[in-house]
């Protein structure tokens, strides 16, 4: 049995985490509960990055980094904007009245927003491997390639 352990054990790696906080709005369209209803979070995002050996100077990555990089696109992709669907009637209501809405393709959840980010950190070619999103102190949720 230990044998089999140790084929599962997967390579050694360093992480390094940066979290980033951000306010949006949304509302999810379909539900019974109070989500059904624009409102807000002071979210944050832990960006976990990870890599089997480090750097010249002995990091996975520099912190600054994950900020000038992700963390911009955050500030400017979801940081004070309401996100709605793209099924939400509201969306195209709000949007010809010059709010700063970010329509997406899919229900604005936190699982959705961690997906989000994560595709856009791979984008640009963070070797991220898990992004949690916390909607409130006691509740998040995580994507991980």
């Amino acid at each position: 049995m230990a044998e089999n352990q140790s084929l599962k054990r997967e390579k050694n790696m360093y992480t390094v985490i940066r979290e980033i906080h951000f306010s949006y709005g949304h509302r999810l369209v379909g539900h019974q509960g109070k989500c059904r209803h624009v409102h807000g979070h002071n979210g944050r995002v832990q960006i976990e990055v990870a890599a089997s050996t480090l750097d010249q100077l002995g990091m996975v990555i520099d912190f600054s980094e994950i900020s000038r990089t992700i963390g911009k696109w955050i500030d400017e992709n979801f940081d004070h904007v309401l996100i709605l669907w793209e099924k939400d009637p509201l969306a195209s209501v709000l949007k010809e009245r010059g709010e700063k809405i970010l329509v997406v393709a899919e229900n604005p959840t936190a699982e959705y927003l961690a997906r989000r980010i994560f595709e856009e950190a791979r984008k640009m070619e963070l070797p991220v491997a898990r992004v949690v999103v916390w909607e409130t102190n006691d509740s998040c949720a995580s994507y991980q390639g």
